[in-house]
């Protein structure tokens, strides 16, 4: 886990709203389609942040490097968990090294 892009990639609003987003997918996202077990897709999220597609597609970029979201595509579309494993490590490392 690289803390530093971990942390870079938490200094940013956007993103941070994107990750309680999807935190609780089913109180946002409920007019969505597929099953949100899935992941939520980049247009829900870019839908109700009412950023452009690029924009939001750039911020989870970020997450997804730092380890804080994962994907999964399907046919065109791709959906995006947050990946709890990774804030899981990170609340050990606060809490031991900060």
């Amino acid at each position: 886990m690289e803390h530093l892009a971990i942390f870079k990639a938490l200094s940013n609003e956007t993103r941070l709203q994107i990750l309680n987003w999807l935190k609780t997918p089913e109180e946002f996202f409920h007019d969505q389609q597929e099953p949100l077990s899935t992941g939520v897709c980049v247009g829900q999220i870019q839908k109700k942040s009412g950023l452009t597609q690029s924009t939001i597609s750039e911020n989870l970029a970020v997450l997804q490097k730092a380890g804080l979201v994962t994907s999964k595509r399907i046919g065109q579309w791709t959906y995006y968990k947050r990946n709890e494993a990774t804030f899981e490590q990170l609340s050990k490392v606060v809490q031991a090294e900060i």
